[in-house]
């Protein structure tokens, strides 16, 4: 037996002994090269990627909406939780990629090979129905930014928005280094947008930094509470845990324990660099929106359409609100290819079922623009804008059915040996997950019965 095939199947490293051992994304797993007796940063740079691809979850247009609304409303006040979230988010992207760089499964294949039948099937549903609610934002967000640059109607939008069902089969037949490119492409688009708004809103420095330390007021002040749970629950997406457990897989890195050791150091290097990238843009639009509007005293401002009308008269810039909507619709497209390719995984991990990737990118497309349409036709724009919430109320659901196991398998020594987690870095874990269970059954009661 090769180092490239260890034997994942023996129940004695912790797993069933009928799970399958079929390679995730088995079409690009261990495709790209890493330079042998390289420089360090030559590794590093091959390793680039996958930190990217999962730093989109955190800045698509579900976060958008949070985001205005905080900075608006409170001023600069929950840039801390922003940065909170975003440390979360590392330390669990950290621990996704080191399952799947350990035991050669995502999370998926992990659940499916722990638990029965049954289990693995409740945990399914669970997922598919986050990853419909995450299409069903991007969609709503790509046909809001296509209405505000273009004029297209909202359900003309929703319907060119199918469109793109083909785009993830064109990148990935380009290679995987070329899907990886797209998106940090208009990663670096998105900001720059954002960047300049800055710019333009010249905020005080001394209000930004101050906004990154912690206050009580958070906890005391209700509505500000909601919005920080808001934006807790809208940052740390759970389809992002499956995807990065399975991406990271693609780097053809030596599957032995020397492999393994290096391997995990560049690609936790690699999601904590892209996920400050995400760290800025989350705190750039609350940044903007508290300079912008909060200032100027519009404090109510809380949907895009609104953001994308105020901003330019506010700043004094024509382009602002086109740099606004161009990073709202290269956010949309970005999230597609990342959501799509993350409802892969689920559906081979837990089910071992294998679509045609157009099969399988038309029907989540389908499902996802069909309530966009009906509730659109009926309600209008204010319609879609409850339907954001309401997918994000959906993400926040399945959150913990992602992040519990994560954290039991990474802490696991039959499943992980050596490369188990500390302790130390276990009890972390584990406060943050109880930490993003309660505050997201919080914000789902509050938006259900509050």
């Amino acid at each position: 037996m090769d180092a490239r095939s260890p034997d994942l199947s023996s129940d004695a490293a912790g797993w069933r002994a009928d799970a399958p051992t079929t390679k995730s994304l088995a079409e690009v797993n261990g495709t790209v090269a890493i330079p042998a007796a390289a420089a360090w940063w030559r590794r590093l740079l091959a390793f680039v990627g996958p930190g990217y691809l999962v730093s989109v979850g955190y800045m698509d247009p579900g976060n958008w909406a949070t985001d205005l609304a905080g900075g608006s409303k409170f001023g600069y006040t929950l840039l801390s939780v922003i940065l909170l979230s975003n440390l979360m988010a590392i330390l669990l992207q950290s621990l996704a990629a080191r399952l799947g760089i350990v035991t050669d499964r995502d999370l998926a294949q992990a659940c499916r090979a722990t638990y029965s039948p049954a289990v693995n099937f409740l945990l399914w549903l669970a997922c598919e129905a986050a990853i419909i609610a995450c299409d069903l934002a991007e969609v709503i967000g790509t046909a809001i930014a296509l209405k505000l640059l273009f004029g297209i109607p909202l359900i003309g939008g929703a319907l060119l928005a199918a469109l793109d069902a083909f785009l993830l089969l064109l990148l990935m037949n380009r290679g995987f280094r070329f899907l990886e490119a797209f998106v940090m492409a208009l990663l670096a688009v998105i900001a720059v947008c954002f960047a300049v708004q800055i710019v333009a809103a010249a905020p005080p420095v001394a209000d930004v930094l101050h906004g990154f330390v912690p206050k009580t007021e958070i906890f005391t002040n209700s509505e500000m509470l909601y919005i920080a749970i808001g934006i807790i629950g809208a940052t740390v997406m759970p389809h992002n845990l499956y995807l990065h457990s399975s991406i990271v897989q693609t780097r053809a890195y030596e599957r032995n324990d020397t492999g393994r050791r290096e391997a995990i150091k560049w690609a936790t290097t690699d999601s904590t660099i892209a996920l400050m990238l995400a760290l800025f843009i989350n705190a750039a639009i609350l940044v903007v929106a508290a300079a912008t509007f909060h200032k100027s005293g519009h404090s109510d401002v809380a949907e895009i359409g609104q953001a994308f009308e105020l901003l330019s008269p506010l700043l004094g810039l024509g382009i602002a609100s086109t740099l606004f909507a161009v990073a709202l619709l290269a956010s949309g497209l970005n999230s597609t290819v990342t959501a799509t390719l993350a409802g892969q995984i689920v559906m081979e991990g837990f089910l071992d079922l294998r679509l045609p990737s157009w099969a399988r990118r038309l029907l989540t497309r389908g499902i996802a623009i069909i309530p966009v349409i009906i509730v659109t036709a009926i309600y209008g724009e204010r319609g879609t804008a409850d339907l954001l919430v309401f997918s994000q109320v959906v993400l926040s659901m399945q959150l913990p059915f992602a992040v519990i196991p994560l954290v039991r398998f990474v802490s696991d020594r039959r499943k992980m040996g050596k490369f188990a987690i500390p302790m130390s870095v276990a009890a972390v874990a584990w406060i943050v997950a109880g930490v993003i269970v309660v505050l997201n059954v919080k914000l789902l009661v509050d938006t259900l019965f509050g």
